[in-house]
């Protein structure tokens, strides 16, 4: 997802690599809205489902806000060669969250945000990241490998934070799995 903000650069989402070759970006002269989006038609994650995933992560980081417009379905549908009801099944979904309205005749607009933290915190969490990122890569890990690792560790974090809350918890000499 590329995410600009009526400047002439603009910022990249949580997916922040490059357009490549197997995917698919949306131009951003296109519409007026802060948010332009990107297919990878290699992840198997459905069409539809990525549009709004890129929605919630440009709102997690702060790029998108209550009030601003989602690209127009006409818009997205010509600069991503998709179904319209593709984006309008991605825009029901938004809607159905609460986190998105259709205005009759305007368009699709924001109208709840996401938990977002403060952007010096973010960055700070970001330059972390990219330490620990190049450390990976030192260790050998291509992106397949980064990917399985990290999604590994997330979700034995976040079990682990469930097991507490719970009044549980792993024993304090137990490791964590890898896969």
């Amino acid at each position: 997802m590329t995410i600009g903000k009526g400047d002439s650069g603009s910022a990249r989402g949580a997916d922040a690599s490059p357009p490549g070759a197997d995917e698919v970006t949306a131009p951003a002269a296109r519409s007026t809205s802060p948010i332009e989006f990107r297919l990878d038609p290699s992840s198997g994650v459905p069409t539809y489902l990525q549009l709004v995933q890129q929605v919630e992560h440009a709102l997690r980081l702060g790029y998108l806000k209550p009030g601003d417009q989602l690209p127009k379905v006409r818009d997205a549908v010509a600069s991503l060669a998709i179904n319209p009801n593709t984006v309008l099944k991605a825009y029901r979904e938004l809607e159905m969250k609460g986190l998105a309205a259709g205005r009759p005749g305007q368009g699709t607009f924001i109208q709840a945000g996401l938990t977002q933290v403060a952007l010096p915190e973010l960055a700070r969490l970001r330059k972390a990241l990219l330490g620990w990122l190049d450390t990976a890569a030192a260790a050998g890990l291509d992106e397949d490998g980064v990917i399985a690792l990290f999604t590994s560790a997330l979700r034995d974090f976040y079990k682990r934070r469930a097991d507490q809350a719970d009044g549980g918890g792993a024993a304090s000499g137990e490791t964590e799995g890898v896969a």
